[in-house]
């Protein structure tokens, strides 16, 4: 009878991954490094509270698996600080690795995850590191960041920067809830975005990548705020919030960006090709939405770090309020334009006229556009849009909504299958609205945020 019982808790303990998980608590840096060397899947590993100064990188080669990660967390969320030279350098053959609750202040472009590496999440982090570089380098794929802040950020580098190796930029990234605030202006120097997705050499490669529901408030570190220079990356449902810095897609094609709030910011520009720009908000924008001039053509063989000529975007079902300029495409010497670009579905009420296009733009189109209390309808091509007003309210959040009675409702034009949801992550259901806003009794996943929605103490409730 014993023998049976015995065989039957090795088999539970087995089942429950517990049977050779190690918990594991060190006191120093040495300690730690020595559990990370020897962990096995299913170990936890804790760095007891207090600070802990680096002379050199704290090297993660192991692997954990789907089913029984690491786990190398702080004693207690945010009272663990790691200073000095170095932070985490996750390495190949790094997998499922969770690093967790831990203040990182060592110098800057210490913390990475390395080509190689796989499946590893950073989460309920503070990242405030000194110096020139960047918080946190991400090259390998199928990496997850979520739910950390960084914050105060007074030097060159970026935040997050997203690399790869070879042409191929990191994949399958899963990119949310991340808290980004107070970068200080380098004086416009390259190289300060407060979040780099990808360089020009990365830019033809596809990333399949998600960006969603993460602030950005009070970033200025240069003119561009979030650069993405990659291929099919979604970057959804993120508010900017008193930025003076620029979204751009930079490099790239087959990006989405949509049901994004941009407020009191210079907006979101766009060079590259097959975008698809829906059902974002923007309020009180120097600009909303500027479509690149372009620069080159890369398809023509042109060198990846051209501005590549917008083709073939479609910027349909946004709703933009009260910004100095609303959707315009910009003056360039001997600039290419734009082409095949469609302005759709969209609301503008208030600022300077709806739309300004200075320089070629050749087989561009418009439709079921609604404006009101304008500064004229611009550029937009007559009967592509309605002079009406579209009965937006706010609501207590900060977003404007369709009354019912709009004028917007079912009053969408062309077919756009594409655009299956708006700004509330509610679905769209034909006939569709115009603007970023679909009349729906479905439940709202999607709102402007605010720091207790995001970052390290968010991350402690979930």
């Amino acid at each position: 009878m014993i023998k049976k019982l015995m065989t039957v808790l090795f088999f539970c303990l087995l089942a429950t991954g517990n049977l050779f998980a190690h918990h594991i608590k060190v006191a120093s840096i040495e300690e730690l490094q020595q559990a990370i060397k020897t962990a096995k899947p299913g170990d936890l590993i804790v760095l007891k509270n207090g600070v802990y100064t680096t002379t050199t990188e704290i090297l993660i080669n192991s692997a954990g698996t789907k089913a029984k990660p690491i786990i190398i967390e702080a004693e207690d969320a945010g009272k663990t600080e790691i200073t000095g030279a170095a932070g985490f350098n996750v390495v190949s053959p790094a997998a499922y690795i969770i690093i967790r609750g831990f203040k990182f202040t060592h110098v800057a472009s210490k913390a990475r995850c390395s080509a190689g590496s796989t499946f590893c999440h950073w989460t309920n982090n503070i990242f405030e590191t000194p110096g020139t570089g960047d918080y946190l380098t991400i090259a390998g794929s199928d990496h997850e960041v979520s739910y950390n802040t960084f914050q105060n950020k007074d030097s060159l580098g970026k935040f997050i920067a997203v690399k790869g190796v070879g042409k191929q930029i990191a994949e399958r990234l899963f990119i949310h809830h991340n808290y980004f605030k107070k970068q200080k202006n380098q004086g416009n120097r390259n190289g300060a975005e407060a979040f780099q997705f990808g360089l020009s050499g990365f830019s033809l490669s596809s990333s399949n990548s998600i960006v969603e529901y993460n602030l950005f408030e009070d970033c200025d570190g240069e003119n561009e705020l979030i650069s993405i220079k990659a291929s099919r990356v979604t970057v959804r449902f993120n508010t900017i919030r008193n930025c003076p810095a620029q979204f751009t897609l930079r490099h790239g094609n087959f990006n989405q960006v949509y049901g994004n709030y941009f407020i009191n910011t210079p907006g979101l520009r766009i060079f590259g090709d097959d975008h698809l720009i829906h059902s974002n908000h923007f309020e009180n924008c120097s600009m909303g939405i500027n479509i690149g001039n372009g620069g080159a053509e890369v398809a023509d063989g042109a060198p990846l770090t051209s501005h590549d000529r917008p083709d073939r975007v479609i910027i349909a079902f946004n709703t933009l309020v009260n910004n100095k300029i609303n959707i315009a495409q910009t003056a360039r010497n001997n600039g290419l334009g734009s082409t095949y670009i469609t302005i759709a579905n969209n609301i503008i009420v208030g600022g300077g006229a709806a739309v300004s296009v200075v320089g070629p733009a050749s087989n561009n189109s418009a439709e079921g556009n609604i404006i009101f209390n304008t500064a004229g309808a611009g550029d937009l091509p007559a009967g592509s849009f309605s002079l009406v007003d579209p009965k937006l309210i706010r609501d207590a959040s900060g977003k404007h909504h369709l009354q019912k009675g709009s004028p917007a409702i079912n009053a969408a034009k062309g077919n756009y299958i594409t655009v299956t949801v708006d700004m509330d992550g509610q679905p769209r259901k034909a006939p569709l609205d115009a603007g970023a806003d679909e009349m729906s009794s479905k439940p709202v996943k999607a709102r402007i945020l605010n720091p207790v929605d995001v970052g390290f103490m968010a991350g402690m409730k979930n």
